[in-house]
């Protein structure tokens, strides 16, 4: 790979560039496009595999220890929005995003451009690339801490956009962050952090439809 046989120093700089890359991406380039929806996910892809290229990713998709990890933590959080929706109180949170209506249909939404726009490209640039990156250049503790602050610090712009706290945004995708690296660096495999990142972003955007239509039934 193109590391190999670098001086240490210059593994450290190349460490630097590619940690500050996806935040510029995220945070100024592509909002800077202006793309609708479709062409944004085709841009994150493209932004993703180039980023793979240059820095080594090291994804390990076909890990079999990634899936087996994967699938027990996405069924831990489609079990915890089941208990959510199982109960009255928890079922009226999420009401208020099912007014949030995405630029394309949910169907398109959930099945493309969860999957391939955010999960993929993201898991892809994070823990198949950067994650890897940095545990060859520092302490796996400091690595495993500063990429998932990088993770977070890219969903400043999100949540401009949306109306959300930028704080508070950044706060839970960096402990999602932590999460997802610590399960790349468990399994050896981006697999298990790009299954866990699916199911919360999925079952997140049909939490909220979901939970409209049981109140409709339930005549409240």
């Amino acid at each position: 790979m193109f590391a190999l046989g670098l001086s240490p120093l210059w593994q450290w700089a190349r460490g630097m560039f590619a940690l500050g890359l996806p935040p510029v991406w995220s945070n100024r380039v592509l909002p800077a496009l202006d793309l609708p929806l479709r062409g944004r996910t085709v841009a994150n892809l493209g932004f993703a595999a180039g980023y793979a290229v240059v820095f080594s990713g090291r994804p390990n998709w076909l890990s079999a220890n990634g899936f087996r990890w994967g699938i027990g933590g996405a069924a831990l959080v489609f079990a915890g929005y089941g208990m959510a929706l199982a109960v009255p109180a928890l079922r009226r949170l999420p009401l208020e995003v099912a007014e949030r209506v995405p630029e394309t249909s949910t169907l398109e939404w959930i099945v493309l451009h969860i999957p391939v726009g955010t999960v993929l490209a993201e898991e892809t640039v994070f823990r198949g690339t950067l994650d890897p990156l940095l545990d060859d250049i520092t302490d796996p503790r400091v690595a495993a801490g500063v990429g998932a602050l990088d993770f977070g610090l890219c969903h400043i712009n999100a949540a401009r956009t949306t109306g959300e706290s930028v704080a508070g945004t950044v706060a839970l995708t960096t402990l999602a962050g932590l999460v997802f690296g610590a399960l790349r660096r468990h399994t050896g495999s981006a697999t298990a952090p790009a299954l866990l990142h699916l199911a919360i972003n999925a079952g997140g955007a049909l939490l909220p439809l979901v939970a409209l239509r049981l109140e409709a039934r339930s005549g409240r």
